[in-house]
């Protein structure tokens, strides 16, 4: 079956055809480095994350490219309010990003421009979009000439009020149009800036990725991704930026936008109390739990990301690693695989992914002992194309490298599960029971069986 993705250009699903078979290039938005990354900054990393992993397995070659925003107003602000100097924040941020993508089960992007590494290039290609008659310097400022690209808005499909509206344009005497954007703006002594044409300053935001996508994918690829708030202005800035100064070419193929993360039922905010880090949800729960929380809705869709949801995905885990436990390596039958890949073709159909992944395991708790192995191995592997199932069952059931929340050590654990074997031998089933019911209470559930008693962490 064929890759199906809904381009958001056309607003409908269509067959996936790369440019060239043998290497696939995609682009994805990544963070502005100045704070922790919260639950919806990492919904697009763990959903393009599966793509990712679906392209390296159809195609020869795939080239991922996710940027850093390391120059920006919000990051200036930071090291104003902070004290800390701008390459502290960022250098800093951008570790902890790194941290937390990878506690989330999220494989590197092949390339990881910075944008500060790339100011020579935004220079060439602003200088060419002037020359185009597509942008233009005022007091300091470059800024787009929106009405000199006739189709500026097909991406977002918004009109020229709701555009002036939707981007905040700021008001000011030097533009020629309401919807003109930045391009390039000056610096002053405090401020980050690179010596330019029009003077010292710095790029606006939106040239940034244009410039790093085609220094590394060329003036047209296959797919760009990132969240649906980036439409308006973001991408649509890019559209006008990469296809003017490209003499007309087409700048992207096929546009995948995941859709918004609520937290609760209601909009994440600090204010509200439901503004989750990354990192405070891993201090918590494990990263391949909130890991399949993200993926547990349509990547399209609005996630409401709620506690309870987040138990019921660690859950799940539970279920799938219980059914690993003591399984053989063996070789996965491709046949197995049908039903998850045949999900993922369809735009990333990950909640019937992971029915299909529960289906697995009933299948392989039901099976024969000889045909446990091979089941086994195909749950493990159909749990791969999603980036889960990784860690060693016997680890992971006992809550190895998660938190346990002060929770009983190992040792202690195997120490009284040896008690309460001496107990049950001496007809003691009062305490033997005390045991088990005190640590059940410490989230620790004990399974008897004719091989003895194996533990695992709720």
């Amino acid at each position: 079956m064929a890759l199906v993705l809904h381009n958001t250009l056309t607003r409908v699903k269509e067959t996936f055809e790369p440019i060239d078979p043998q290497h696939v290039r995609m682009y994805v938005c990544g963070p502005t480095v100045y704070d922790f990354a919260h639950i919806g900054n990492a919904r697009p990393v763990v959903v393009f994350d599966v793509l990712y992993r679906l392209l390296q397995r159809r195609y020869p070659r795939v080239t991922y490219v996710r940027n850093i925003t390391d120059v920006d107003d919000k990051i200036n602000a930071a090291a104003r309010e902070s004290g800390r100097t701008i390459r502290e924040i960022t250098e800093g941020t951008a570790k902890a990003f790194h941290e937390d993508m990878a506690a989330l089960g999220a494989l590197e992007p092949d390339v990881e421009p910075r944008a500060t590494e790339h100011i020579a290039q935004m220079v060439a290609m602003i200088g060419k979009l002037i020359e185009g008659g597509h942008a233009y310097a005022a007091e300091g400022h470059v800024l787009f000439n929106v009405p000199s690209m006739p189709d500026y808005g097909r991406l977002s499909r918004r009109n020229r009020d709701d555009m002036v509206a939707g981007a905040r344009v700021e008001v000011a005497p030097y533009k020629r149009d309401p919807a003109d954007f930045i391009l390039w703006k000056p610096s002053d002594a405090e401020t980050p800036g690179w010596d330019s044409p029009w003077g010292r300053g710095r790029p606006g935001w939106h040239i940034e990725c244009s410039a790093m996508s085609e220094a590394y994918l060329g003036e047209t690829f296959d797919i760009h991704g990132g969240g649906a708030d980036l439409i308006f202005p973001h991408h649509e800035n890019e559209v006008a930026q990469s296809v003017c100064a490209h003499g007309g070419k087409p700048f992207v193929r096929y546009w995948v936008h995941n859709g918004w993360v609520m937290v609760e039922g209601e909009k994440m905010s600090k204010s509200l109390g439901n503004f989750f880090t990354v990192r405070d949800l891993l201090g918590e729960h494990p990263g391949e739990a909130i890991r399949l929380t993200l993926l547990s809705a349509h990547y399209r869709q609005p996630l409401d990301f709620t506690k309870d949801l987040l138990a019921q995905s660690k859950q799940a885990l539970d279920r799938f690693y219980l059914a690993l436990r003591d399984q053989p390596e063996a070789e996965a039958d491709p046949a197995l695989l049908a039903p998850i890949e045949a999900a993922l073709d369809d735009d990333l159909n990950t909640p019937a992914a992971i029915a299909a992944l529960h289906d697995l395991t009933t299948r392989l708790n039901k099976a024969r002992d000889h045909e446990k192995p091979g089941l086994a191995a195909a749950l493990r592997a159909a749990g791969g194309l999603l980036g889960l199932l990784d860690a060693d069952p016997e680890r992971w059931l006992r809550g190895e490298g998660t938190a346990t929340a002060g929770g009983p050590t190992p040792e202690e654990i195997e120490d009284l599960i040896v008690r309460r074997r001496d107990a049950r031998k001496a007809k003691d089933f009062a305490e033997a029971d005390r045991i088990r019911d005190s640590l059940a209470a410490q989230g620790v559930l004990l399974e008897d069986s004719p091989q003895g008693t194996t533990w695992r962490r709720s």
